[in-house]
């Protein structure tokens, strides 16, 4: 703590190592992978609605199993297909169960 205090007050960045790690894992994963593409964006309830989905779950069943509105969880749904630039819910569908079929998530 005090090593991370002292770094800061001489102007510079404090990363713990678990911090450093996360971070270069990032910068070092392929971009262009279809998989890892606009993936990182989602935030953790977009990512549980996204898992849920390539199941092969519905609306009605993710709302359910979250404790959420139907409407909730078609905003959570719309958000994802901007995010990770999909034109429709096939295609959200789709991605959705690629991800989960390679992840095993």
């Amino acid at each position: 703590m005090a090593k991370a205090i002292r770094c800061v007050m001489n102007g510079d960045v404090y990363a713990s190592k678990q911090m450093t790690a996360r971070l270069l894992e990032r910068m070092t994963q392929k971009r262009s992978s279809p998989e890892i593409t606009g993936m990182e964006t989602l935030a953790d309830r977009e990512l549980e609605v996204f898992q849920m989905l390539g199941r092969g779950k519905s609306t009605r069943e993710i709302a359910q199993a979250l404790a959420l509105g139907e409407s909730t969880v078609e905003t959570y749904r719309a958000r994802i297909k901007e995010k990770l630039q999909l034109r429709s819910a096939a295609e959200l569908y789709l991605r959705a169960g690629q991800w989960v079929r390679d992840h095993g998530a």
